[in-house]
């Protein structure tokens, strides 16, 4: 399925550690593919599930998960 700007295909290629995937609804989700988030993870912003009602915020709140696992 195309998006405008955006296409899940993509986003699953850029995001492979994520389970991406559009509700009936038409709100976005994706949750972390075989990892456990420790609380020491979720102090620091990581996310087991994210979810938006638009894939430019979507792919948003997915890079800045990524950007935090970078961090040293």
């Amino acid at each position: 399925m195309a998006l405008p700007g955006h296409d899940l295909d993509r986003l699953r290629a850029a995001y492979p550690a994520w389970s991406i995937f559009r509700s009936d609804g038409g709100a976005y989700y994706a949750s972390r593919r075989a990892a456990r988030l420790s609380d020491e993870q979720i102090d620091a912003g990581f996310q087991q599930t994210v979810g938006a009602d638009d894939v430019e915020s979507f792919a948003l709140l997915l890079q800045a998960q990524n950007e935090l696992g970078m961090r040293p």
